[in-house]
């Protein structure tokens, strides 16, 4: 079976959105390294603009869009950082951005989608009314959806995070990446094996939220209802896109709770002094859970995001 997302796919993305993106850094710290008895490679994507690899996924697939369907403006679903990504993203190429978020949303997100001059609709904080409310927007305006992740050009687009981080640091034995929705997910499982192989891929997951793990687990789409955890970014289900993807390339998905989260997400402010949300702090924490599989082992992390709101610190 032809891959619905090629090697030459990721190359082009990359290029396509070079001028719209950072280069993030890759950071290390020694005393973490010490504490786990890894080798960690952060790949600082809270470092990106708007703050989230999402900026990636964004700029890919708005660039792709031809003309007549960038003059209606686009749409989506988003709690927060696909949504500010998207906002940007848009605002970048003068194209219209309407954007469904769910009530409950982090204040500091959506201050973002403002400033970027995304057309906010809030809705009720359940996937149904987000989907519902958006699939009305849609038809209103005949604005064309950008999915959150289950959109092959947004999986293009995030899976240059990943290819970056092996360009430079090519022998890793483990690629970690949080899993919500799966975009992130998928296409950093595709970015390792296009680009490195050998190295294998896994996804972190809050237990609060890991209908991606029982999915894995079960081989079929297992739906996320009603999510509780901390990790905001990670409360969606897996795509019809994103989870072939994920049960081909990803080789398990392991689960920290929310205080391993927490824990983790303070380890990295102390000890890197960087910004980062809960989400991106699930990859740490499954390392510090699982220390014995981990020792010894050069391992590359995607530091997801850095949007958290400073007043509500879980810490």
């Amino acid at each position: 079976m032809t891959e619905l997302i090629e090697k030459e796919d990721i190359l082009e993305a990359g290029k396509r959105i070079r001028n719209y993106i950072h280069r993030t850094p890759v950071l290390s710290s020694a005393s973490i390294n010490e504490i786990t008895g890894a080798k960690i490679f952060f790949k600082c994507e809270n470092l990106q603009k708007a703050g989230a690899f999402k900026m990636r996924g964004a700029s890919n697939a708005l660039m792709l869009l031809n003309e007549q369907i960038r003059l209606k403006g686009v749409a989506t679903h988003s709690s927060g950082n696909h949504a500010a990504a998207l906002a940007l993203a848009a605002k970048n190429l003068g194209i219209k951005a309407y954007v469904v978020m769910p009530s409950n949303s982090s204040r500091v997100k959506i201050a973002a989608v403002e400033s970027y001059g995304g057309n906010i609709t809030f809705c009720e904080p359940t996937l149904e009314a987000r989907e519902s409310t958006l699939k009305l927007l849609l038809a209103k305006l005949g604005a064309t959806e950008i999915h959150p992740y289950n959109n092959l050009n947004i999986i293009a687009g995030q899976a240059t995070a990943a290819k970056e981080l092996i360009e430079d640091y090519p022998n890793l034995d483990i690629i970690i990446a949080p899993v919500g929705g799966g975009g992130l997910l998928s296409g950093t499982a595709l970015a390792t094996h296009n680009f490195s192989p050998a190295t294998i891929v896994i996804g972190a997951e809050p237990e609060g939220a890991k209908d991606a793990f029982l999915s894995f687990q079960q081989n079929k789409i297992i739906p996320s209802i009603d999510p509780d955890t901390i990790a905001d970014g990670l409360r969606t289900s897996l795509g019809s896109y994103t989870f072939p993807l994920i049960r081909k390339y990803v080789s398990e998905i392991q689960l920290a709770s929310d205080q391993e989260i927490v824990e983790a997400m303070r380890l990295i402010w102390e000890r890197m002094k960087i910004l980062i949300e809960p989400s991106s702090a699930v990859p740490l924490a499954i390392i510090l859970k699982n220390k014995e599989f981990y020792a010894g082992k050069s391992v590359g992390i995607i530091l997801s995001g850095g949007n958290v709101e400073l007043t509500k610190l879980p810490f």
